[in-house]
């Protein structure tokens, strides 16, 4: 292993592809996996069940794979997943599943993780995600494709994040926030929907307009939750098909939510 640095070390029954490099004290234990092209920082630890993919960068003083925060572990055999293409800031804690749920902490492909993020235990994050310097995610969370959280946010534990949404700078997600939302704030408040990252993101005119009609049912007209629940179901049968797909990710999202919508 020509690219590990001879202060690191890498203990036996440690699994690294040949071209992964390990930067200078850094400590990997038995049972990690490292994938192609990853590549491992300074003074960083990877433990446990930890499997990381392909052609990632994690970058000095991580901490990946540690035991969950969580007074019930009892040592059970969990796991971190971390995809590729993904990359990982400074000071970063990332810790395995528990028992009591899927035993997988999760991290998808192609994220933007900046420092001193936390992912507890359990946490599911998707892909093309963006976590700003400190984001922290609770035990449980679940956060969708391509969503933003802000600095200095927390997310509380079990909420859900939908796909494209954007939380603002230091916000206290408390609960489930829809997808395509735009919110910030402690309390949190929904500030409108997420137009700039969808444009950037290719969502044409149909799109655009259908992602406006299912905030406008949702936080302008008035309705309840399931007035506006079955009034975004019911927009399936008018809306063109470039906006089907837009239309059930929202309705799967609120039929699964289980803390409430941020109003």
């Amino acid at each position: 292993m020509a690219n590990i640095h001879p202060t690191a070390l890498i203990e036996p029954g440690a699994e690294l592809d040949s071209s992964v490099s390990v930067d200078a004290y850094s400590i990997v234990r038995a049972g990690v996996r490292i994938g192609a092209g990853t590549r491992i920082g300074p003074h960083c630890v990877i433990e446990g069940r930890t499997s990381i993919g392909r052609d990632n960068r994690v970058f000095q003083f991580c901490s990946i794979g540690a035991a969950p925060q969580d007074k019930k572990y009892a040592g059970e055999p969990t796991e971190l997943h971390i995809g590729d293409r993904n990359t990982i800031r400074e000071f970063c804690t990332f810790n395995l599943g528990t028992a009591q749920d899927s035993a997988v902490t999760r991290l998808g492909d192609d994220n933007w993780v900046m420092a001193y993020v936390h992912l507890a235990h359990d946490v599911q994050v998707g892909n093309h995600t963006t976590l700003a310097n400190n984001a922290t995610l609770a035990g449980h969370v679940h956060i969708g494709d391509w969503v933003t959280v802000g600095g200095l946010s927390g997310v509380h534990q079990f909420v859900k994040i939908g796909a494209h949404a954007f939380v603002g700078f230091s916000s206290a997600v408390t609960q489930d926030v829809p997808p395509y939302m735009m919110v910030d704030g402690n309390p949190l408040a929904v500030r409108g929907f997420n137009v700039e990252g969808l444009r950037r993101r290719g969502f044409g005119t149909e799109r655009l307009a259908a992602v406006k009609q299912m905030h406008r049912l949702l936080y302008r007209s008035g309705l309840t939750f399931d007035e506006a629940r079955a009034a975004i179901e019911a927009l399936a049968a008018d809306d063109a098909q470039e906006a089907a797909a837009d239309i059930e990710l929202m309705s799967d999202f609120l039929a699964a939510a289980t803390r409430g919508i941020a109003r």
